[in-house]
């Protein structure tokens, strides 16, 4: 379903979404993604100051993600639908280290509205395949509390594997909560030992 010939500043499209890279004219639109889904995201949040939701700290934070894709220590994109354009969702692919490590951690959040439909699960695989193919990072980390189940299933589905429990890990909507690990390993990595044995 993905078109490998895009490339995020234009679009990583799949058959329902367009994931791209963020821009400062993306401000409007997420703050309204975040009012409509403030109550929805707030259990697995960190709690937000209501500085967080205003149009020109959004539209900073925007800016300074920009700058971070540009320098590559980070990929930050947002997803919209391809019928009707609304803004669903988020990704990010933070705190990319590169030496021998050359991996990040994997954020994520998709409104009420379009759960249950398969969306995240599909803007994903096409964002995991850019983040393996075209940056050439070897590890996604992605983290989840306990009771999220809805976190569980999809990075399962994707093919992350545990890999332990990090007690009082994230202070999230208040309070130190615990988070189980997980990670994807490059496929490609996998497959090469010649590649694996350069690495060690």
């Amino acid at each position: 379903m993905a078109n490998a010939a895009n490339h995020p500043d234009n679009g990583l499209t799949t058959e329902r979404v367009i994931l791209r890279a963020v821009s400062e004219n993306d401000a409007s639109a997420l703050q309204a993604y975040y009012a409509a889904n403030r109550i929805h995201l707030q259990p697995w949040e960190p709690a937000r100051q209501e500085s967080f939701f205003n149009l020109d700290v959004i539209a900073e934070r925007l800016r300074a993600m920009a700058h971070q894709s540009t320098t590559g220590s980070a990929l930050h994109l947002v997803l919209f639908e391809r019928e009707g354009g609304q803004l669903i969702g988020e990704c990010n692919f933070t705190n990319i280290v590169r030496g021998p490590f050359q991996a990040c951690h994997l954020g994520f959040s998709l409104a009420k509205v379009a759960e249950g439909k398969g969306l995240m699960r599909e803007s994903l695989t096409v964002a995991i395949q850019h983040v393996f193919r075209d940056i050439g990072l070897h590890r996604i980390m992605a983290n989840y509390r306990p009771e999220n189940t809805r976190s569980e299933h999809l990075l399962a589905g994707l093919g992350f594997e545990k890999e332990g429990l990090a007690r009082s890990y994230l202070k999230i909507n208040g309070s130190w909560a615990d988070h189980v690990l997980t990670s994807l390993v490059n496929p490609d990595d996998l497959a090469d030992p010649v590649s694996n044995s350069r690495m060690l």
